[in-house]
């Protein structure tokens, strides 16, 4: 019997046995050129961004020494979609050729679909936020357990975890993690702040200032245990009369609450009791973020 190289078992079970990973001179699986041109791409694809540079540098290995690995496909009628090996096929058009090898499979949507996320999931160099986006996808969309998703990546249950918890961050956090602006350790700790104003807050910090993921941790740790000190509290006048503790802010109040806000980076408190008496609160998460906002209010 050919030997195997390089199987992956998640993909082993939806494509069968003889499924591939490299080194098609041993595979069992029958090969076939297909023209570049009645391909196309996966409908389901989880990834979303292709760096360039690795593009290239992917095109002139196969420039040099052809493609090693056979792309997975599936027919659709007169044409072909790719179930796996998108960025080979991408590559390959980059290096000029005019038809790829490829092994054809017949999968139905659903399964395309997990065989899809799977093979992005353990060989595609993902952002956290895709990754995390093909793990819900797995669970939401393919009934796939945490259990058995561990077992197929071959990734601890934890680690799938801490993967979909970076759902639940700002979108804007998501973006940076995307961009690389920050890494998943300093996302994993902006996690543990409840308040997504404060969240967005030290993430942009952290773009700036360059923390590292301790002193992001320290920065949280910090905000956590004087949580309370920067909570809202009844004004003054408020104290002892329910009434006055249920009054609200003006929609004027409101929206200069708002305004400030937006030009401190923080999330501003304001306290007005009936009789006009107040007070506004500014949060800050460390020395030099109280620095930057008194800079930001020296400008005002």
């Amino acid at each position: 019997m050919a030997k195997k190289f390089g199987l992956s078992r998640g993909m082993a079970d939806i494509l069968g046995e003889n499924y591939v990973d490299v080194a098609p001179e041993t595979a069992q699986a029958e090969k076939t050129e297909i023209d570049v041109n009645l391909i196309d791409a996966n409908p389901w694809q989880p990834r979303t961004e292709f760096e360039d540079d690795k593009l290239e540098e992917l095109s002139a290995s196969i420039k040099a020494n052809g493609i090693i690995q056979p792309l997975v496909l599936r027919r659709n009628g007169e044409r072909y979609q790719i179930i796996a090996g998108e960025r080979r096929f991408r590559a390959a058009k980059k290096a000029g050729l005019t038809a790829v090898p490829a092994v054809i499979r017949e999968l139905d949507d659903s399964k395309m679909l997990e065989v899809a996320l799977i093979e992005n999931i353990q060989r595609a160099d993902l952002n956290p936020i895709e990754e995390a986006i093909s793990y819900q996808r797995l669970i939401e969309e393919c009934q796939v357990t945490q259990e058995e998703m561990a077992n197929r990546v071959g990734k601890n249950r934890s680690t799938i975890t801490n993967f979909l918890r970076l759902l639940k961050l700002p979108k804007e956090i998501q973006e940076g993690l995307r961009r690389r602006e920050i890494t998943m350790g300093h996302a994993r700790a902006l996690i543990n702040i409840e308040d997504e104003a404060t969240q967005i807050m030290l993430y942009q910090q952290t773009v700036e200032y360059g923390y590292s993921v301790r002193r992001v941790e320290e920065l949280v740790r910090e905000y956590n245990e004087r949580g309370e000190d920067v909570q809202e509290e009844p004004a003054a006048d408020a104290v002892n009369d329910e009434n006055k503790k249920k009054s609200s802010l003006s929609n004027e109040y409101v929206a200069l609450k708002n305004q400030l806000s937006e030009k401190l980076g923080a999330k501003v408190k304001f306290q007005r009791a009936e009789s006009g008496k107040g007070k506004i609160t500014i949060p800050f998460a460390s020395d030099a973020d109280l620095e930057r906002i008194i800079s930001v209010l020296d400008k005002l």
